[in-house]
């Protein structure tokens, strides 16, 4: 057993409030077995002595995770103000939120939650009702709200639905159709569906994309052979049609198939990694037709984005890596017949149709500008947004007069616009009525010089009167990779890690899309420090600013942000108090074993490429750059048993070898969320318990004994 008497001060920061009481606390962390198990790597030896924590189906593991876990919540309940961020969690999550309408058939269709449901509820209205009727409740689809509502497809006339739903957070989901006139389901339950879209064939049936069920464990076992399916409705599943995919000479570890407004074309995606596509098409008005290769590599990312006959929009970055529109025939759709349409600016190109017009979204610095072309190619006007920040949902049916779009940013809270597709007048739709005031925060943007000189934009947002005294509680979150672009979104988390007069700042590592596809591709395979170093530099920052303190900071991210936080705080053990990685990717030598994990090699190569590569990605690793003797930040490291996304042996093997190597008094606890998984459709009342103890163990290990705002309190104590 390795024992720590974890003595954590809980002086105020506070100038005003002096307090020197300290609280003990004595953690025991469980005795993890190592086992003698060597990989070889062109011809070096690295040990793996967790490895058997990969087994999520084994005994020893499900009791490591049990042990790890009453100690872990053991040093949570112990924390003086958790119940207390619980409890202002829930009051100022417990407001109405309404989703965009959006019509199908005779009804207009919603997503509500009432306020502290654990999934949004779908209703629905007839035109001329006069109130609106539930449609889809996942509240009652399991006791504990752990099974969500997934992806839902209606049918072009509305009268059939296909809606998908996951149980446990599990990426596996299951698809069930239902007459949407009265309600019963047609056919059978559809099984073993993974990362798919549904494309309905009119109402005879629809696409959809699984992998065969793995050998072994389904959460953990390798799956990279996707294929694309035709379920016709009335038939068991088992006679699906096989459309796309399932040979040995040609894999693909995602493909997805789409079918036009029309019915006239299907598009199938084919995929060997999360960036890059093939394009094939066919022609469904001749059945006997055969698949026409539009891209026969994936170099590019390349989708249609509408049609009228046989003439097709497509959106690329071939030759443009931050997108444009082309315009070309279906007889003749080879990339060398492709027109430019919307040309490649300098900002990111993130296009939409509906209403008869295409809406333009681009990224100016993470921050969004809207635009409407008609299908000449004309510019319309600019759309003036409500704002600065993020603008979402413009676009709808080709029919639609006009559709209903969402604005946010870092302090204002998501509100729906109603938007004329003739005028470009909007007005709201709906607003939120929650218990914090926009008005009183700020945020700013500041570019920072990351190691190699580039320029890194960075959000920082706080309560107004916040002073640059270098002790203010602060959150540095980051993502950096495949493509994903952070831009300003309303967090309730994070406004009440801000009531409590906390700092929370956004930088756009290399690695996302920010920037466009040069900005992706420096922050992969072999640039992939650039991404750690631009975190770094965005800590440093903060730091040289007197923001705040390195006594003071925080770093935080998840899934490919869990890589990021892990690398940061083995690199830069110095640089934080408190390392918050989520179901992150930490063991960069095995990772593309697990689930479809193989399919993220475009960003991050793999350790059996070469030994060039192999040496990069041990050089980075977390979980292969733990040393003794060193003192690390707290750290809670977070995951699910489901995951099986990212496999939480990733988050086991990482939190085990900080606990043995671990110098110091901090600690360095694993939190497993049971029954849940990657993070998507996770019920509100684990979330919220999830944000408590994440918040609490953050304010805690900064060396607060008492919240710092407690003003805010008063709305549920009284």
């Amino acid at each position: 057993m390795k024992r720590y008497l974890l003595t954590l001060s809980l002086l105020s920061i506070l100038a005003c409030q002096e307090n020197t009481t300290k609280k003990e606390i004595t953690v025991t962390y469980p005795n993890t077995t190592k086992v003698d198990t060597v990989n070889t790597y062109f011809g070096t030896q690295v040990p793996d002595p967790y490895r058997w924590l990969e087994d999520d189906r084994s005994d020893e593991t499900e009791a490591w995770v049990k042990q790890q876990n009453e100690v872990t919540f053991g040093y949570l309940e112990n924390i003086p103000f958790r119940e207390q961020l619980k409890q202002r969690l829930e009051s100022l999550w417990n407001y109405e939120k309404v989703g965009r309408p959006f019509k199908e058939g005779d009804y207009t269709y919603f997503y509500k939650n009432d306020g502290l449901q654990n999934q949004y509820v779908l209703y629905r209205k007839k035109e001329g009702a006069s109130e609106a009727e539930v449609f889809l409740d996942p509240n009652g689809f399991s006791e504990d709200g752990t099974t969500s509502l997934g992806g839902v497809n209606f049918t072009k006339d509305g009268s059939l639905v296909a809606y998908s739903i996951s149980e446990g957070g599990s990426d596996w989901r299951k698809v069930i159709v239902k007459d949407t006139e009265t309600l019963e389901q047609v056919g059978d339950t559809i099984i073993d569906v993974k990362f798919s879209a549904m494309s309905w064939r009119g109402n005879e049936g629809f696409y959809y994309s699984s992998y065969d069920k793995p050998d072994g464990s389904e959460l953990s076992a390798k799956t990279d052979q996707h294929k694309l399916y035709f379920h016709k409705l009335g038939t068991p599943q088992s006679e699906d049609e096989l459309i796309y995919g399932g040979t040995e000479a040609e894999k693909h570890r995602y493909i997805n198939g789409g079918v036009t407004d029309d019915n006239r074309y299907l598009f199938v995606y084919p995929r060997t990694s999360t960036s890059g596509n093939k394009l094939l098409m066919k022609d469904l008005n001749d059945p006997n037709s055969d698949f026409v290769t539009i891209l026969d590599h994936s170099d590019t990312d390349t989708y249609v984005l509408e049609n009228e006959g046989s003439k097709l929009w497509l959106v690329t970055n071939m030759d443009a890596p931050n997108q444009k529109i082309v315009t070309v025939d279906a007889a003749n759709p080879a990339p060398e017949n492709w027109v430019d349409f919307i040309p490649e600016t300098e900002h990111v190109l993130s296009p939409s149709t509906g209403g008869g017009y295409f809406f333009t979204e681009y990224m100016v610095d993470a921050i969004s500008k809207v635009y409407q072309y008609d299908y000449d190619g004309n510019k319309v006007r600019e759309v003036q947004l409500p704002g600065v920040g993020s603008a979402s949902g413009f676009g709808g049916k080709k029919e639609d007069k006009e559709f209903y779009f969402y604005f946010t940013n870092y302090n204002t809270p998501s509100s729906s616009y109603k938007y004329d597709v003739e005028s470009g007048n909007y007005e709201v739709y709906w607003q939120p009525d929650i218990d914090f005031n926009p008005n009183d925060y700020t945020s700013e943007q500041v570019f920072y010089t990351s190691k190699d000189g580039t320029k890194v934009p960075m959000i920082i947002t706080y309560k107004k009167g916040v002073e640059r005294n270098g002790k203010n509680p602060t959150i540095l979150y980051g993502y950096g990779g495949f493509n994903v672009s952070l831009t300003p979104s309303f967090s309730i988390g994070n406004a009440v890690w801000m009531e409590q007069g906390g700092i929370y700042a956004v930088p756009n590592l290399r690695g996302g899309g920010e920037y466009g596809k040069k900005w992706h591709d420096a922050g992969t395979k072999m640039q992939k420090q650039n991404v750690f170093d631009d975190f770094i530099a965005a800590a440093e920052y903060l730091i040289e600013n007197n923001y705040t303190s390195s006594e003071h900071l925080a770093i935080r991210g998840g899934s490919n942000g869990g890589l990021l936080v892990g690398a940061t705080m083995t690199q830069r053990p110095d640089l934080m108090k408190v390392a918050l990685p989520a179901v992150g990717v930490l063991d960069m030598l095995r990772y593309h074993t697990f689930t479809a994990g193989a399919g993220w090699a475009y960003d991050y190569g793999t350790a059996e490429d070469n030994a060039e590569m192999f040496q990069y990605l041990k050089g980075y690793s977390p979980v292969h750059n733990v040393k003794p003797n060193v003192a690390y930040p707290a750290t809670l490291v977070t995951t699910g048993d489901h995951d099986d996304r990212v496999v939480p042996a990733h988050s086991f093997k990482f939190a085990a070898s900080l606990q043995e190597h671990q110098t110091g008094s901090n600690p360095t606890l694993i939190r497993i969320e049971t029954n849940a998984g990657h993070g998507a459709g996770t019920p509100v009342s684990k979330t919220i318990e999830q944000y408590a103890d994440i918040f609490g163990f953050t304010l805690f290990n900064m060396g607060y004994g008492e919240l710092p705002n407690k003003s805010v309190l008063k709305s549920f104590k009284e």
